[in-house]
Order: structure tokens, then C-alpha cells, then sequence
């Protein structure tokens, strides 16, 4: 039996979420029900309790858009999906008129919405999406697994940006969730991986995950990464950290003509050594979200990854308990990826 109101959590400012009651709506022509099992909390997400984000999102928004789910009713009869199949959201929707559009770049669409902050997203029972965003998922994925695809999607994207070449160096500066994923995705393209992370629990896990992994605080970086490349340093590098120190790392460890990709969102305009960039003969790359491409590689590397999925889902709580979700992220070091259980799978 359909119900008539399902919970949701509302943003409501100053590091507050409250779960309520709202009504369910039936989803539009084109739009597709989904009903939500897991949901991520994301490093946005937590730039949105923080209230940074506050003038985007307003104080009666339902964040979430790192979700996995399954199909209860469709407003697209062309879609495919019928009731019960497994699911996950690319969640972005663009314009189809801007330049950008017109480029066939339509994941930096001008006026891009992304679901989750510029409308509801998935912390919410039944969320209800445009068809087109909707990627249907192999039914041996566990919901729970399904629910890393969209930054395992980030992190395929960011690999591709980079043409990383089989047998190349590559660095991933910040070892948290993201950076661990393009050093996962960096790793299955064939690439001689190095993870750079401060956080000893994060190095620890890098380090299960069958990663070199070093310190920046206690050695020289790019003495260290000369010492694994024969003095040419990586082709390759990530910067994943969002830090200054990142920003200073990522020119000392490039190879000559290397490519580097801006994965982090900075909270203030760094300071880049463009010395460097002349000198070397480097490359900056900018890496935003992903497109359709990286989330069928997404599911892929998801479905043939559970050990590494079990590894980084560190923490799974119910709906009821989301406060107190974000609230540990915030306090917790040791977190990687904590999951909001929404409703049965």
C-alpha cells in the first residue's frame, strides 16, 4: 500500500535537522518514484550543516544525493523502469539551451541544478526524479555498496580527465573518502599509485586498501615521490586535500609536462606556484562532477569492489538519527563514509 506521507529531513539551519512527516506526492510526467534505501553524507552535505551554503539551499531544504533506492512508481512510460528495480541518481539537471549545453557538456550546464541542494534530494523516503537522471544498477549490487556510486562516479571522472596511462605515476594528494576513490579508479586504469594524507587513520586505511601511502608532516613529499620515480616525479597528480599545503604539494611532485586535477572545492582562492606550471611545462585540469560515461564505470568498479566498499562505509544509521550523524562526522576523525539508512531495502 502506497502511504500518504512519508519522513523527510529538513534542513533547518544552525547545524539543525529535523525529521517530519510530509505528503507524498505521485512523481510527475517524466519523473520516476524512487524509494530511498541508503543515503551518503557527503563533504557538501557537510558544508551545508556548517551554514556555509546557507543562501543556496534556505532552511527547508531536504539535502542528500548520494543514494541508492528502488522504483515504486513511474511518471515516464518510455523509461524502463518498472516497479522494483535497483537504482541510483546522477543528480544533475541542465538547461539544454546554455553554450555549454549546446557543447554537449551539459554536467557544467550554465545554469546547472543539482538535485539535493538547488531541490529536495534523498533524505526523504520516497524522492521522486527526473527519468533521465535514474542509472539502473545489477541486481547482485547491495543497496548499501550502491550507495559510493556517485563519488566513485567523481573519482572515474576525475581519472578520465586526466588520460592517466597505464604504467604512470600518479599522486593523490588527501586521502579521505574522495581522494581514496580516485586512487582506487587511478589504481584500475593502471596507474602506480601513492596516496599523500596527514590524518594516521586515513593513512591506515589507504593502506588496507593496498595503497603506498605517506605522510607530508613527517618527510619531504616530492623527495619521497623522486625516490619512487627515478627522480622524474608523477605524471599524474590529484588534489584532493582542498588545503594550501595541497596546493604547494601538487607542483613540487609533478613530472616534467605532468598533468594535474583540481578534484578539491576550495573555501578561499589558493595561492598556486605558476613558476611551476612555465617551468615544467605543466597542465590544470578542472574536474566538476561527472557525466553519464563515468557512472556506468562507477557501477562497474562498485559491483567489483566490495571489499573496498565494506572498508570505507564506516557508519550506518537510521533516518530518525541524521542530527546525530552529522554531528559525529563533525567530531569524529577516524569517520570515513557514514550512510543514512532511509527505509527498508
Amino acid at each position: 500500500m502506497i502511504p500518504a506521507t512519508i519522513s523527510a529531513a529538513y534542513y533547518r539551519g544552525g547545524k539543525s535537522f529535523e525529521v517530519q512527516k510530509k505528503p507524498l506526492l505521485p512523481p510527475k510526467i517524466g519523473e520516476v518514484a524512487v524509494k530511498i534505501a541508503y543515503c551518503g553524507i557527503c563533504g557538501t552535505d557537510m558544508h551545508v550543516f556548517h551554514g556555509n551554503m546557507d543562501k543556496r539551499v534556505g532552511f527547508n531544504r531536504i539535502i542528500g544525493h548520494e543514494m541508492s533506492g528502488v522504483v515504486t512508481a513511474n511518471g515516464d512510460e518510455n523509461s524502463g523502469l518498472a516497479p522494483g528495480k535497483k537504482v541510483v541518481v546522477r543528480p544533475l539537471v541542465h538547461c539544454g539551451s546554455c553554450p555549454a549545453c549546446d557543447a554537449g557538456y551539459e554536467h557544467i550546464c550554465h545554469n546547472l541544478k543539482f538535485l539535493g541542494l538547488d531541490t529536495d534530494g534523498a533524505l526523504q523516503e520516497i524522492w521522486n526524479v527526473p527519468a533521465y537522471t535514474l542509472h539502473e544498477l545489477p541486481d547482485s549490487l547491495r543497496l548499501d555498496h550502491a550507495a559510493l556510486i556517485e563519488p566513485v562516479a567523481v573519482a572515474c571522472h576525475d581519472v578520465r580527465l586526466s588520460q592517466l596511462r597505464d604504467g604512470e605515476h600518479a599522486v593523490v594528494i588527501g586521502g579521505g573518502p574522495i581522494g581514496l576513490l580516485v586512487a582506487i579508479a587511478a589504481r584500475e586504469a593502471g596507474g602506480n599509485v601513492v596516496v599523500s594524507e596527514v590524518n594516521p587513520h586515513r593513512l591506515e586505511v589507504a593502506r588496507s586498501l593496498g595503497f603506498d601511502a605517506v605522510n607530508p608532516a613527517e618527510c619531504d613529499l616530492a623527495s619521497e615521490i623522486n625516490d619512487r620515480t627515478d627522480g622524474s616525479g608523477a605524471e599524474v597528480v590529484f588534489e584532493v586535500s582542498g588545503t594550501q599545503s595541497g596546493v604547494d604539494a601538487m607542483t613540487s611532485v609533478a613530472a616534467a609536462r605532468g598533468r594535474i586535477v583540481m578534484v578539491a572545492i576550495h573555501a578561499k582562492k589558493p595561492q598556486i606556484d605558476l613558476f611551476q606550471f612555465f617551468w615544467r611545462e605543466l597542465r590544470l585540469i578542472g574536474a566538476r562532477v561527472y557525466e553519464p560515461e563515468d557512472y556506468a564505470m562507477a557501477i562497474e568498479l562498485t559491483a567489483n569492489g566490495s571489499d573496498a566498499a565494506e572498508r570505507l562505509i564506516t557508519d550506518i544509521v537510521p533516518l530518525a538519527d541524521v542530527q546525530s550523524a552529522f554531528e559525529a562526522l563533525d567530531s569524529e576523525p577516524t569517520a570515513m563514509k557514514c550512510l543514512v539508512k532511509v527505509g527498508i531495502e
